[in-house]
Parts: C-alpha cells; structure tokens; sequence
C-alpha cells in the first residue's frame, strides 16, 4: 500500500506540473503533504518531516550551488570563458573545431551551470560560424553536448551535488569517477554524433536579435593560464584531497588541512576569492562592479535552489513514513541490478517531469533505501541516478526549448537531435557505470 502511495503522489506532482502547469517547488511540497497524509503520519509530524528534509538537503549545499554560481558569473562577465574558447580553437585549427568546443563547454562546464554556459558560449559560437561558414550545428552542438554532460553527471552541479548529499557520498570521488563517465560519453556523442548524417541533414542558422550577450575584444580578454587555472581551482583542490585519502595514513595531521580545503563548499569560495581578485580587481575592476555580478548570479539560482529544498521534503516524507522498507523488500525479489534499477527510476521520473534536478530529488529519495543493502558504493549509485536524470530530454524541459530557440529549429528538428543526444549520453552513462562498478 505504501508503494501505490507514493506512485499516485508521482501521478499527483506530474498533474500539477504538467497538466496544471504549477510551479515544482509548489508542486514538490504539495505533494509531500498529501503523501505523508496518505501514508497515515501525524499531522504535526509531516510538517517536522518536510523541515528535516529540507535542512538536512540544503546544509552545505546550499554554499556549493552559490559559490559555483559566483564562479561562472565571474569567468563570464571578465572574458574568462570567452579566453578559453577562443584560444583553444586557435589551438586545435579549423579542421578540429568540434574538439576545441568540446573540450571548451567540459572546462567552463565543470562550474558552470547549463544554462549559464550555454549564454556564454553561444554568441562565441556564433561568432565561429560566421568566420568559419561552417554550419552552425557543426560548430556549436558538440559545446551543447559538453555542457549537458557535465551538468548532469558532475557535482558541484545541482542534481549531482543534490544526490550526493542524500546519499551521503563523497564529494571528491563522486566528481572523479564522474569524469571517467562524464568525459569518453562527451567525446563519443559530442563528436560522433555530431558528424552523423542526423545532424548534417538539419538545417540551423542563428537567429537574429536573439542574443545580446557581450563579446570581448582580443584587448580586454584576461590571459589563457589565468582563466583555465581559476575555472578549474575547485577540481584541483578536490582531487588533491581524494587522492590524499588513498596515499596518507588516516590519522596523518595533514590530512585535516588538505581535507578542508577539499571539501567542495571551501574549495569553491577559495576560486571565487581567487577569481575577484585574479579576474576583477588586478584587472582594474571597482569592487562594487563585482559585487553586483556575484549579487546577480545568487538570484539566478534562487528557484534552483527551492526546488531541491522541495525535494529534499519530498524524500524525508517517504523516508518517514516507511516506505523505504516496502521499496527494499519489492526490489529484494527483483533479479535486477540495483544500479540499473536507479537509473531506470530517474530516467523515468525525467521523461515525464522533464526537469533533470526534479529527477535527480525524487530519484535520490525513492533509491536511498537501496544505497545501504545493494552493497555498491554510494558514489557509483549517485551516477547511476544522474546517468539516468539526463535521459531523452523533449518539450517538458526548459533546456530543450533554450536549444531549439538558439538554434532556430523546427519542434521536430530539436526533438529529433536534442533528444537522441541526451539519451545517447543517458545509456553510456549507465554504461560507464555499470564498468567502473567492477573495478570500484
């Protein structure tokens, strides 16, 4: 019974979302107060179950999500990320382009959110097209690829970074065995498919008047070292502290020190720092100027940021009422892979609600149950959910129309690339996974 509950509470938030067309931060705390009802809890106690999620969801990455957001903000509005492009297809030459994009949209994606990246990299996509005449697709879907990729398979990412905390993995890891993943599944869709005769028979070309976004000149751009080094300084902090847990003793004192400056929240806050300092004031920029970029990039994430509260709700109220025992007890008698069993209940929570961070919330608290007795890592099952959070992106997700607009496609033309990438980069996600099980 508790099973069918919460199945007619999913059919309740898709109604509210889909059909009525509300808000999933309403829709999510809707939901868990009907759930919970349902489940026969005390008033009282689906309130203090909702604030529990709540907290318990948000506490530290509440500064993840903020500092990263800072981060991007920061590389975009110094000319960072337009550096790091530009440079890396000088690099790479005209025949190589796709690689240089690609390669660009992994470095600046990393932080980056999707869609502050995709504004980012765009009108420099534009640009490249209009000096190269090479067809806009071409040129600008393996960035969009790139840029999908990390967003969805790597924290300090929203859903990622979301599913970690749930699950109480570990930060570092989770984000380098999400590049084993994250990057061969972006090379081969990035690449491959962006050569295939799908993509060369769709026409695109930019839209006029559609972006507005600054391109700097060669003059006002800050150096190539400097840029990569403050876009990726949180991925080097973090991976210097896993790897210090593999080679130093447990109890080494120095360990603490590397640990600290490792953990995610303290590793992004250091790259802001070091970004308003490297990126903003050593270049002449006013305090008060870099201030209102950080102020604009913390509004931007607000709603992101309700709506994984919601779903940390959504998953205390199902934790609560028990319905962990009933989701362990069905799939016990299931001769199916718990790693695909995850990945199978986000990509369908992802079909239907179309938001990956929706997907990631609802999936993370139905799969919990089964982190502790499946006997697979915590970081291997947080990407089997991410893997299957990205899966056959279409109308229903915000991504899907930002694409087909920016690319001035046909509703048929967007579905047809836009979805078959994502489930493309979905099943060789849950591939990948499946691989690096074996040896972790």
């Amino acid at each position: 019974m508790s099973l069918l509950i919460v199945g007619l509470g999913v059919v309740l938030l898709l109604v509210l979302m889909m059909k009525l067309k509300l808000d999933a931060f309403i829709s999510l705390i809707i939901t868990s107060i009907v759930v919970g009802l349902l489940e026969g809890m005390p008033l009282a106690t689906v309130t203090k179950s909702m604030y529990t999620g709540i907290g318990s969801q948000l506490k530290s990455l509440i500064l993840i999500l903020a500092f990263g957001a800072m981060l991007g903000k920061l590389l975009a509005d110094s000319g960072a990320a337009q550096r790091i492009a530009t440079t890396l297809i000088k690099k790479f030459g005209l025949k190589n382009v796709q690689w240089a994009m690609l390669l660009t949209s992994i470095i600046i994606g990393i932080t980056m959110f999707f869609e502050a990246g995709f504004i980012v990299l765009i009108p420099i996509i534009y640009t490249v097209v209009k000096e190269t005449k090479l067809p806009l697709l071409y040129v600008g879907l393996p960035a969009v690829i790139g840029l999908s990729t990390t967003h969805s398979f790597l924290p300090p990412h929203p859903g990622p970074a979301a599913v970690v905390a749930v699950f109480n993995a570990s930060m570092g890891k989770t984000l380098l065995l999400g590049l084993l993943v994250a990057v061969p599944a972006a090379i081969i869709v990035g690449i491959w498919f962006s050569r295939s005769k799908l993509v060369k028979n769709t026409e695109s070309s930019a839209p006029e008047g559609l972006v507005n976004a600054k391109v700097f000149k060669e003059e006002e751009l800050p150096g190539f070292g400097i840029s990569l080094f403050c876009a990726i300084v949180p991925v080097i902090f973090m991976a210097v502290a896993t790897f210090a847990e593999l080679i130093l003793p447990e109890k080494a004192p120095i360990l603490k020190f590397i640990n600290f400056f490792g953990d995610a929240p303290i590793a992004l806050l250091f790259a802001v720092i070091i970004a308003i300092f490297v990126l903003g004031l050593k270049r002449g920029k006013k305090m008060d100027e870099l201030m209102k970029t950080i102020n604009t990039s913390v509004k931007a994430i607000a709603m992101i940021i309700l709506v994984i509260g919601a779903g940390g709700a959504f998953k205390q109220v199902i934790v609560d009422a028990g319905v962990g025992k009933a989701i362990v007890s069905v799939t016990n008698g299931l001769n199916i892979s718990p790693i695909i069993l995850a990945w199978m209940i986000a990509a369908l929570i992802r079909v239907a609600v179309g938001s990956a961070t929706v997907a990631v919330t609802m999936a993370g608290g139905l799969v919990l149950p089964l982190v502790a007795v499946s006997g697979v890592t915590p970081e291997i099952m947080v990407l089997a959910v991410t893997s299957g959070s990205i899966f056959a992106s279409h109308v229903n997700d915000p991504g899907f129309w930002m694409f087909k607009e920016y690319f001035n496609l046909p509703v048929g033309q967007a579905i047809k690339v836009r979805t078959t990438y994502t489930c493309m980069l979905s099943l060789l996600g849950l591939i990948g996974v499946l691989v690096l099980n074996i040896f972790f």
